[in-house]
């Protein structure tokens, strides 16, 4: 599913004009973003959690050349799936 599907779908689901649906959307999205680039972990019931997490810098290896390069330390997000989804994907349940 794209963004765009999201989209569609909230605004024939909730009978609201697209543009509107694609307010609503990304306004939960930038609030998703807003909310990870402070620090904070993001919990949705059912569905999973989103964390930042820090890797420290390391030597890395150019591919084309072998040449050794410092890559510098990066925040990363990650998501670990909730039980109810996993169950859901691998049973067929929906939730």
């Amino acid at each position: 599913m794209k963004k765009s599907d999201l989209i569609v779908a909230l605004s024939a689901k909730e009978g609201i004009r697209e543009q509107e649906a694609f307010e609503v959307v990304n306004l939960l999205f930038s609030g998703f973003t807003d909310a990870l680039r402070k620090g904070a972990r993001i919990e949705i019931r059912g569905f999973g959690s989103f964390t930042i997490r820090n890797y420290p810098s390391y030597l890395g290896k150019n591919p084309k050349t072998g040449e050794r390069v410092k890559v510098s330390p990066k925040k990363l997000p990650y998501f670990k799936v909730g039980k109810e989804l996993k169950d859901g994907v691998n049973n067929g349940k929906v939730f």
